[in-house]
């Protein structure tokens, strides 16, 4: 294994994330990490980040809300 260095290692970020990178590839971006406090820091605020959408994306808006946006899309879709 490598050190891939910061600019691989911040370009490639999200996909390691994703673990969409070969694994030659995350083995160098996790050592990189493992190494560097700035990407590592960054690393765990882009992990953050999507944790929290990802939840957010799974709560439900509430029923009113939802009739509501319903209601105008069928307004909508009527007029045309």
């Amino acid at each position: 294994m490598t050190d891939c260095g910061c600019e691989k290692a911040r370009r490639d970020l999200e996909e390691y994330l994703r673990h969409e990178v070969c694994k030659t590839q995350s083995s160098d971006i996790a050592e990189h990490l493992e190494n560097c406090t700035n990407c590592r820091d960054e690393a765990l605020v882009s992990r953050t980040l999507t944790e929290v959408v990802a939840r957010a994306c799974k709560e439900s808006a509430p029923e009113e809300l939802r009739d509501q946006v319903l209601a105008k899309l069928r307004a909508v879709q009527a007029t045309h």
